[in-house]
């Protein structure tokens, strides 16, 4: 296993230098001159050619490159161009939100979608079947922004429970950070439950069909034991691999949500980068969500050892 660990981490680094080139070459594309927005509406043409070399645009392409990549190995991922303050720092202070909002989302998925595929599995063709079903149709065909709005509408408005939007430290005060987390998670966690119980269902089917799952009901073992420790275990390799997927996606953000919640994370951190043309800002925030990806896939590989013992061999 520590061979096998040792060598997926070694080819990360050749795939992080290509994702960085890609990041830095794409982000070129995008139209507009950091230096005359950097300017202001006057753009003194001296002011201008002094930030243009200031921020290296005078030099050829790889050049740039070699600056960038030289203070991201350092842990420098630039300035922002808008508010002269680092990249890191502000992603920083924007990933905090965003982990736990991803996690909170997670958790409520996991609560909710690997049960009802299990019970959708169990009882194929019943009405427990039919409901898990329906409910994941309705969570992959809700549109989040929509779900959100609705939530604010009931819970904020019409009942007054929950606050509509915001965001508090839960240094500050975690009642208020719970009560301002949850819809949001909720419509994120919707989402992901749905797209987990069609998995676990299909992969619960088939193993429940096997043949050790046969012989594991004809020695008498109690039905909860079979499903719950010889069959869910070796079905929960391909939910590992979409729970790390999924994951990943939530910490890219989640802008939709974010914006609908007024929520201070990646997302929006993302999005105002874009129309800003911030572009030190979106050439961070994507390569630490590419390389939060990686990372999320090398722990699912981890976890394919824990849950299924003949990978180790």
């Amino acid at each position: 296993m520590f061979d096998f660990l040792l060598k997926r981490i070694v080819q990360l680094v050749p795939t992080l230098v290509l994702v960085s080139m890609l990041i830095f070459g794409l982000q070129q594309l995008l139209p507009g001159d950091p230096a005359k927005i950097l300017a202001g509406e006057e753009q003194d043409p001296a002011v201008v050619e002094y930030l243009r070399k200031k921020m290296h645009l005078d030099e050829p392409l790889p050049v740039r490159y070699a600056y960038w990549m030289g203070g991201v190995v350092q842990g420098d991922l630039g300035e922002s161009i808008r508010n002269q303050q680092p990249v890191l720092s502000l992603i920083a202070d924007k990933l905090p939100v965003t982990l736990q909002l991803a996690a909170m989302a997670m958790c409520i998925a996991l609560l909710i979608g690997i049960p009802a595929g299990i019970v959708a599995a169990v009882g194929r063709g019943t009405p427990w079947d039919w409901v898990a079903n329906v409910f994941a149709l309705w969570g992959l065909s809700t549109p989040n922004f929509w779900l959100g709005i609705l939530l604010i509408l009931l819970f904020s408005v019409n009942l007054g429970w929950l606050p509509a939007s915001g965001y508090v430290s839960p240094f500050e005060d975690l009642g208020a950070n719970l009560k301002a987390m949850i819809m949001p998670a909720f419509v994120l966690g919707n989402a992901i439950a749905a797209v987990l119980m069609r998995h676990t269902r299909s992969a619960m089917l088939q193993v429940l069909s096997s043949d050790y799952v046969r012989t594991a009901r004809a020695k008498g073992l109690d039905e909860r034991t079979v499903v719950l420790k010889h069959a869910l275990r070796n079905a929960l390799t391909p939910i590992i691999t979409l729970g790390a997927l999924e994951l990943g996606t939530l910490l890219s953000g989640a802008v939709l949500t974010e914006q609908v919640f007024t929520i201070p994370g990646f997302g929006k951190l993302i999005v105002d980068a874009v129309f800003n043309r911030d572009y030190s800002v979106v050439q961070g925030v994507v390569l630490v969500t590419a390389t939060a990806y990686m990372v999320l896939n090398l722990l699912a590989d981890v976890a394919y050892f824990v849950v299924n013992p003949r990978l180790r061999h």
